[in-house]
């Protein structure tokens, strides 16, 4: 299986800290802070989305589902190609799934999710074969601050309990 490659580049760094801002203001309304955003081929943003779980309470709320429901939207079309994805966290099987489906060109990530992760840690789908799009992904993005954000966000949930 091949890893995702972590070369950042400055316009990684950049969209990867507005995607940090979404994270925090998706703290700051009690959901886990993720946050996304999917900028096209011309370096404009199409989209950008919180996690919604909690407050829409359903399982596809995720903010890289809003995101490319939101990007697919202002496209109008469901085709994302040439489109690039940054969002906090490596995204999950049922969002690597919806990336693969989009067409989408790239994704960057930041922090790895060892537990639930699709895109390097439990599996890699933007790679496999076996299905009918494939796309490039970039890891490790400002993972240091992605992953502490999701740190304490969940180290205070276990002390509010």
């Amino acid at each position: 299986m091949d890893r995702p490659n972590n070369i950042a580049h400055q316009q990684d760094l950049d969209f990867m800290s507005q995607a940090l801002d979404l994270a925090l203001r998706s703290e700051a309304i009690g959901e886990v802070p993720i946050g996304a955003l999917i900028v096209d081929e011309n370096g404009q943003i199409l989209s950008m989305a919180t996690n919604l779980r909690e407050k829409n309470t359903t399982v596809i709320g995720h903010a890289e589902i809003i995101a490319l429901h939101r990007a697919c939207k202002k496209r109008k079309s469901w085709r994302l190609t040439g489109c690039t994805l940054y969002v906090t966290l490596e995204p999950c099987f049922m969002c690597a799934g919806a990336l693969v489906q989009s067409r989408i060109a790239r994704v960057v990530f930041g922090a790895y999710d060892p537990k639930g992760g699709a895109l390097g840690s439990l599996s890699n789908l933007s790679c496999d074969a076996r299905l009918n799009h494939n796309f490039t992904v970039t890891s490790g993005v400002r993972s240091e601050e992605c992953g502490k954000i999701l740190k304490d966000f969940f180290k205070k949930k276990r002390k509010t309990k």
